[in-house]
């Protein structure tokens, strides 16, 4: 069915994530221009087209409820067809299983990162870098102003009232020039 097709257009969400359909623009654009004509929307693979098995799914009902068709050409597919349209729906599954492997070991991975002492990220304030460049060591510095912090809470200081004393005493944050209140109640909330 492809072959006998004329290439109405290109569209591409440069830059944008392809975890959601909804907030891809081009996407919504020749969605709206396939099922318009009931026309054929060919893209390189299912990863590209969308990366949840509801969206995806949620586009093969959208172009069939239209009378369109869907291509990939990485996987071969061609949803004209009876066989087509199971491996799609198959294929889009797989798909989803494999970021959420993907995400299940990246959290994996940090989580024992973390109860090993490893920086996972920024340093957090009460903290700084060993070293060995991985391990993260009490900042006694930090530590202090961490507890003054929890005192003044203790006493009934707003976020914004702790931000406010810490920044006349001239104690310093990690990498602002002045305290806010979000980064009090930050440190404040934080586990220990």
């Amino acid at each position: 069915m492809a072959n006998d097709s004329e290439v109405a257009g290109v569209w591409v969400d440069a830059g944008i994530s392809g975890k959601r359909a909804d907030n891809r623009p081009e996407l919504q654009a020749v969605l709206e221009a396939c099922c318009s004509e009931g026309g054929l929307l060919v893209v390189y693979s299912l990863s590209r087209l969308a990366r949840s098995t509801a969206d995806t799914l949620e586009i093969a009902g959208r172009l069939e409820a239209a009378g369109a068709d869907l291509v990939s050409l990485s996987e071969k597919i061609d949803t004209s067809s009876a066989a087509g349209k199971m491996l799609f729906r198959l294929l889009a599954v797989l798909a989803e299983f494999e970021r959420d492997l993907v995400s299940e070991r990246t959290k994996a991975a940090l989580s024992h990162k973390k109860r090993k002492g490893e920086r996972t990220g920024e340093v957090p304030f009460g903290f700084c870098l060993a070293a060995d460049g991985v391990r993260l060591e009490r900042d006694e510095n930090e530590s202090r102003i961490i507890e003054l912090i929890q005192s003044l809470r203790d006493q009934g200081l707003s976020y914004a009232a702790i931000a406010a004393e810490l920044d006349a005493a001239g104690m310093a944050p990690k990498k602002a020039s002045k305290w806010n209140a979000m980064t009090v109640r930050n440190i404040v909330l934080r586990p220990a």
